[in-house]
C-alpha cells in the first residue's frame, strides 16, 4: 500500500506500519515490523482481552465488585470507576464520569491475579500472546502501559478483534460498544470531549472531534494509541485494521501526521474494493 509509505516523512526516528483485513491477509507493510515497540496505552486493548478471556473462562464476572466502592470489573475496563488518571483515588463515584485512567488497569491486574492465581503478565501471555503467536510481545510492567511488541505480531491482534477465536464473537461485540453512554470526558491529547465513548479498554470514536484517527473514519471505528506515539485502530466499515508504531513520544508531530496518515489508508482501501468500472 502506498498510503503506508507516508511513515516515511513523520520526524520519528523509526517507525513501522501494516494493515490487515478482516480475513487476516496483510494489505501491506512498511518499516521493520518485526522490531520491538514499547506500546504506552496500547497495552490497554491487550490487558482488557485477557481479562475478557478470564470472564469466559469463569474466572471473575464483569459486574463483580473490583476497585472503588460501587465499582465493577465493567466500570475499570469502560473507564468509569471514578479512580485517578495515576493515583489510587477516587475521585469520582463509579458510573458518573469518563475518567481516563491507567490507575484502573492497574487494579484490574491485581484482581486478576487473585482471580486466577496466576500473575498478569503470565496470564495475559497464556491468554492472548501464546495463542495467537505473538511472540515478540511482553508485559514489563503496569498493565495499563508497559507492553512491548512488533507491528507484526499486533496486526494478529488486530486479525483476533475483527474475526474472533479466543472470545465469543458477541463478547468482542460488546466489548466494542459503549458502556455508559452519554458520558463526557477528556480524551487524552485532545481534550475535553461530549460524549467521551468507550467500550471495554477500546475507544470508539463516533464523533468525536478532534480525534486521531481520520476524519474519514467511520462513527464505528475503535482502537487505542499510546504517548509512545503509537496506535491501533479497526474500522468495520472497511473491513480493516491498522497498526503503527514509532519510538517517538505522542506530541502535535502526531496531531498532525495520523489523521491524514489514516485518510490515506482508508481511501487506498476503499479505492481498492470498489466495483470494477464495466
Amino acid at each position: 500500500m502506498h498510503s503506508l509509505r507516508t511513515i516515511e516523512t513523520w520526524p520519528v526516528p523509526a517507525a513501522a506500519a501494516a494493515v490487515v483485513r478482516a480475513d487476516g491477509s496483510i494489505a501491506g507493510s512498511h518499516g521493520d515490523t518485526a522490531r520491538r515497540f514499547p506500546l504506552a496505552s496500547v497495552t490497554k486493548p491487550l490487558a482488557a482481552y485477557a481479562v475478557l478471556v478470564a470472564y469466559e473462562e469463569g474466572a471473575l464476572e464483569l459486574d463483580e465488585p473490583a476497585g472503588p466502592e460501587g465499582s465493577t470489573v465493567r466500570h475499570l475496563l469502560a473507564h468509569t470507576s471514578g479512580l485517578a488518571f495515576d493515583e489510587h483515588r477516587a475521585t469520582a463515584p463509579p458510573g458518573q464520569r469518563r475518567l481516563y485512567s491507567n490507575a484502573g488497569f492497574e487494579v484490574l491486574g491485581d484482581h486478576l491475579a487473585k482471580a486466577t492465581g496466576i500473575p498478569f503478565a503470565e496470564y495475559l501471555h497464556q491468554a492472548v500472546f501464546e495463542p495467537l503467536g505473538m511472540t515478540s510481545s511482553s508485559l514489563e510492567g503496569s498493565p495499563a502501559k508497559d507492553g512491548v511488541s512488533t507491528v507484526a505480531d499486533l496486526v494478529r491482534f488486530a486479525a483476533e478483534l475483527q474475526a474472533p477465536r479466543l472470545l465469543d464473537v458477541r463478547t468482542v461485540a460488546e466489548a466494542t460498544s459503549v458502556v455508559h453512554p452519554g458520558l463526557k470526558g477528556v480524551l487524552p491529547g485532545y481534550g475535553h470531549q461530549s460524549p467521551n465513548d468507550w467500550g471495554l479498554g477500546l475507544e470508539i470514536r463516533d464523533g468525536k472531534s478532534p480525534h486521531w484517527t481520520g476524519l474519514t473514519s467511520s462513527p464505528r471505528t475503535f482502537g487505542h494509541f499510546g504517548q509512545s506515539g503509537t496506535f491501533l485502530w479497526v474500522d468495520p466499515d472497511v473491513r480493516a485494521a491498522c497498526v503503527a508504531l514509532t519510538d517517538r513520544a505522542f506530541g502535535p508531530w502526531a496531531v498532525e501526521a495520523w489523521t491524514p496518515f489514516t485518510d490515506a489508508v482508508l481511501t487506498e482501501l476503499r479505492a481498492g474494493q470498489a466495483p470494477a468500472a464495466r
